[in-house]
């Protein structure tokens, strides 16, 4: 429930802003997405999947320091804490049963 919940919250805001639309289909597969992302979009990306992990990864050292060379000391700590933030969201979603925006204006 908290990817859907999340996926769903989130790509209505990017949707609102200025993130094209192919890079909102391909943002799980961003990976894969060759240079679609830039290399700074790809560090964050890599970095929030290994923040949001830290119970199977343990955020290794070299991830850390990828991250850190490329964003720099400020927009990692301020990234590390908006990925917190995200993660305990998700938590508070899953806990509290709260079904993505989507489903709850489909059943309406």
């Amino acid at each position: 429930m908290a990817a859907h919940y999340c996926l769903d919250l989130h790509a209505r805001a990017l949707i609102k802003g200025e993130v094209t639309g192919e890079k909102l289909a391909l943002l799980q597969a961003w990976r894969k997405a060759g240079e679609l992302f830039d290399v700074k979009e790809r560090a964050a990306l890599a970095w929030a999947e290994s923040v949001t992990q830290v119970a199977r990864t343990g955020v290794p050292d070299d991830d850390f320091q990828r991250a850190a060379e490329i964003l720099g000391e400020k927009e990692l700590v301020d990234l590390t804490i908006a990925i917190g933030l995200m993660n305990a969201y998700n938590r508070l979603a899953i806990s509290f049963r709260r079904p993505p925006e989507a489903a709850r204006m489909a059943g309406d």
